[in-house]
């Protein structure tokens, strides 16, 4: 069985590329399974409520010797499960530069410059006529909404809007109403610690030798964290100390505008 897995911290499109990527390699009869490197956020929860989408993705940190798995939406082992040097990498399908990464035999590999990765998974299962299972659009759907701010973001290409506006006609939902849910939902950062925040969505990344994190908080309200500035300076120098980064930064996007401010922090 090939296991398939986003990043760690997965965000909506990481869940929505296993889920989906499941269901692509079932279609071409290959034994798969969707695991998770986290726990589903306020996104994919309000996603799977609003279509009423029970997600079977078990919890898992690292992989044995030579277990055969397939990366969705990133490819550094650095933001990967734990021993993967060590797994036999069968796919990658990403939307990300490509770093940090090695294999020790070929595989197939696909990555294409869009905003989401979603995206392209969906093309993959047009191209087989696969897009018969509304709650796996729902899920790509929501994850292209997410990765692109309801298609706002810079990163957005006009594939990106083809596909969200396809799969939204093929469910019958209104993208722009429900997208501002989805986010706005996902962006309720009222129960959430300072600590939590750092961690919600972080990868690490190691340029020139350099051990850096990066993190993003998604906001409706963007004041109301940048009102929290110096206990999130305190969560992030405590995550530097934990992870003996030389940075870590933390974005704080305005989902509604798509303005960003940056706190950074170096050892």
């Amino acid at each position: 069985m090939i296991k398939i897995f986003g990043h760690t911290n997965p965000d909506l499109d990481s869940i929505a590329s296993a889920y989906a990527a499941e269901y692509l390699l079932s279609k071409k009869g290959i034994d798969a399974k969707a695991f998770r490197l986290g726990d589903y956020n306020k996104e994919v929860n309000y996603a799977t409520n609003y279509f009423g989408i029970t997600l079977d993705m078990p919890l898992i940190d690292r992989v044995e010797d030579n277990d055969e798995v397939m990366l969705v939406d990133h490819n550094e082992f650095t933001q990967s499960v734990g021993n993967i040097e060590n797994a036999k990498i069968f796919m990658v399908i990403d939307h990300h530069k490509i770093d940090n990464f090695r294999t020790k035999e070929p595989l197939e590999y696909i990555a294409k410059p869009v905003g989401c990765n979603s995206t392209t998974i969906y093309e993959m299962l047009k191209e087989i006529n696969a897009i018969d299972r509304k709650d796996v659009l729902a899920m790509l759907l929501s994850a292209i909404i997410s990765d692109t701010l309801l298609l706002k973001s810079p990163t957005t290409t006009k594939k990106d809007i083809d596909v969200a506006e396809e799969i939204a006609g093929i469910l019958g939902v209104n993208l722009n109403e429900y997208g501002y849910e989805l986010l706005k939902a996902g962006a309720d950062l009222s129960d959430v610690t300072e600590d939590e925040l750092v961690r919600i969505d972080s990868k690490v990344f190691e340029p020139n030798g350099k051990k850096i994190e990066i993190a993003q908080i998604n906001a409706v309200d963007m004041d109301s964290i940048l009102s929290r500035q110096s206990k999130i300076e305190e969560a992030m120098n405590k995550v530097i100390a934990e992870k003996g980064l030389d940075a870590f930064l933390v974005a704080v996007t305005d989902v509604v505008n798509c303005n960003s401010e940056i706190i950074a922090i170096r050892k």
